[in-house]
């Protein structure tokens, strides 16, 4: 999932970027309201972290949530904060946060919030996906087909996970790469191309139904049936 970390500290934003990574997450990094504004204007963010308490002269988090949500994002926001009194927590929500963690946290907790915020939204998210003979685990990083455990790596695990959200849908390659990849990434579409060619491997090494198909022109579909002749 891609994500937009809010977080005027230098040192806290790294932290959060390299530990989200780790989970598989793409991670863009916002050192101000005025940039987080414009980058979740430019992207397709699948959440935001975003602290209360950010200097340089600009908006504050509970401001840049307002102005947000007053714009029509509606990506879930866990918003991040020193504080923790009541008033606070109840201005966050008020201004349209969906969670509070209050500093200092573990990252486990902050996975686990941060999961429990992509299973909200306007679609249904459940805490495990089902698409045929696949089962994928989010918050244990876990993927089976027929119940055989598959070992992927972090970023098959998220493209999979992303064309698991979307079943029988065609996402195209764009689409794929502003969602897995960061604002950074430099790359051609072909990386998806690559990627998916990974992950197909692994699939078919535990045969099953549920294939992912090449949509001509377009991108790519995870489908739950064979393989038809548009299909590579």
């Amino acid at each position: 999932m891609r994500l937009l970390v809010v977080e005027d500290s230098v040192k806290m934003a790294g932290l959060l970027r390299r530990g989200l990574a780790e989970e598989g997450h793409a991670v863009d990094v916002a050192p101000n309201g005025e940039d987080a504004l414009w980058m979740a204007a430019e992207n397709p963010y699948d959440a935001v972290v975003l602290d209360v308490t950010l200097d340089g002269g600009g908006p504050d988090g509970f401001e840049v949530c307002r102005r947000l949500r007053q714009a029509g994002a509606w990506a879930p926001v866990l918003m991040l904060t020193a504080r923790d009194a009541v008033d606070d927590r109840v201005k966050g929500l008020d201004a349209g946060a969906d969670d509070y963690l209050t500093k200092p946290f573990s990252f486990e907790e902050l996975n686990a919030r941060i999961r429990a915020l992509l299973r909200r939204g306007s679609e249904e998210r459940p805490a495990t996906l089902e698409v045929g003979d696949l089962s994928l685990d989010p918050a244990r990083h876990e993927v089976s087909r027929n119940g055989k455990p598959l070992e992927l790596t972090a970023k098959e695990f998220s493209l999979l996970e992303y064309l698991m959200r979307h079943p029988d849908a065609p996402l195209t390659r764009l689409t794929l790469l502003e969602h897995l990849w960061d604002f950074a990434f430099d790359g051609g579409s072909n990386v998806i191309d690559v990627h998916v060619r990974n992950l197909r491997v692994k699939l078919k090494q535990l045969p099953g139904r549920t294939t992912i198909e090449t949509v001509r022109g377009v991108g790519y579909r995870l489908r739950d049936g064979k393989v038809d002749a548009t299909s590579d």
